[in-house]
């Protein structure tokens, strides 16, 4: 069945198409000084091999913006501006090589002011994330509706996605975020259909890596599982390798993203008789860097790690000083506390 997301229209970000039912695109965002090119390009490549598939940077200043030259010379993914205020800064930035701009026309200034930016973005057919957050909603919009509001929101993108067509461009993506996990998706709901753009769907401001997640992973979830938003950004206060790893796992749970290994492991009770917890983390950290689309299980003790572990196409179970190797549901072996994850890890290569 077709959904909002299949009818988008398709927008070419360096390279990388989102909208008209193309997969939904990871993004993060750098949280070096752009201006530290070692750095940035540092974090860049990290989230790249974390998945990221296109990244934003913020433009405070024009070192930020010439920076982008280095940088774009540098990585292998889409690189994004993030401009706020300054419009001279949207220009340099597009000037060096910018595959994005993400603006909110409210904040750059006079029309033709917005105009220049727009001008520049048209001659290198560059895309422009309309970006709308309800923590900067304008007073009369406010006012109207009696507080911030979804209806606000989305007022305010439609008025800033018609200011940019009546300049006469309309390669844009629209971004309207709020920090209120409903009120986001209420407004998502109230946006599509109302415009053909694809959307860049996010919580904002939603904490740190535990409550960002939560929150996170419900609003994208509401949202997404309707058929709305076309690349979406996990917001944490914290790494940001954190967010792409929660990202593809969002985008997995609701089947929108196949590949990469999943982990399922028990909650442990009082028959755990193993570091169940540090062993889960660490086959998380190993899964990692396998191209592969399994399942795998990490299971607690021997007595219920069979049977609950045998959907998994690989798994291992504890148990006192020894536990299980268990390959599609069946026991394969014992192996020694100690050698489980190597164990597992030599099956794993033997897959890959």
């Amino acid at each position: 069945m077709a959904t909002y997301r299949d009818n988008t229209k398709k927008i070419n970000i360096g390279g990388r198409v989102i909208g008209g039912g193309n997969p939904i695109a990871i993004q993060s965002m750098t949280n070096t000084r752009t201006e530290d090119v070692e750095a940035t390009v540092a974090q860049i490549l990290a989230l790249e091999k974390a998945g990221c598939e296109i990244i934003r940077s913020t433009v405070p200043t024009m070192e930020a913006a010439l920076a982008f030259k280095e940088i774009k010379k540098r990585i292998h993914i889409p690189l994004v501006a993030d401009i706020h205020f300054d419009y001279k800064l949207a220009i340099a930035a597009i000037e060096n090589g910018a595959d994005k701009i993400r603006i909110n026309p409210g904040n750059i200034g006079s029309k033709d002011r917005v105009a220049e930016v727009i001008k520049a973005a048209k001659e290198r057919n560059i895309p422009i994330r309309v970006g709308v957050n309800s923590g900067s909603l304008e007073k009369e919009l406010v006012a109207k509706y009696n507080g911030v509001t979804a209806e606000g929101i989305v007022e305010s993108a439609i008025d800033k996605v018609r200011q940019i067509e009546d300049l006469g461009y309309d390669n844009l993506v629209i971004s309207i975020k709020s920090s209120d996990v409903l009120m986001c998706v209420r407004a998502h709901e109230l946006l599509a259909g109302k415009t053909p753009y694809p959307l860049h769907v996010g919580i904002t401001e939603s904490g740190t890596v535990t409550s960002g997640n939560i929150k996170s992973s419900i609003g994208l979830a509401l949202i997404l599982n309707q058929g709305i938003g076309d690349t979406i950004r996990v917001s944490l206060t914290g790494d940001p390798v954190e967010e792409i790893k929660s990202a593809k796992l969002i985008l997995r749970t609701l089947g929108l993203r196949k590949g990469g290994i999943e982990v399922v492991s028990c909650p442990t009770c009082g028959r755990t008789r193993i570091d169940l917890i540090g062993l889960a983390q660490k086959v998380e950290n190993l899964v990692q860097d396998y191209p592969l689309d399994i399942k795998v299980a990490v299971m607690g003790c021997v007595v219920n790690g069979p049977g609950e572990g045998k959907e998994a196409d690989l798994g291992i179970a504890g148990g006192i000083g020894e536990g299980l190797l268990m390959k599609k549901g069946e026991i394969i072996r014992k192996v020694p506390e100690a050698e489980l994850l190597d164990a597992l890890k030599a099956e794993l290569d033997s897959w890959s």
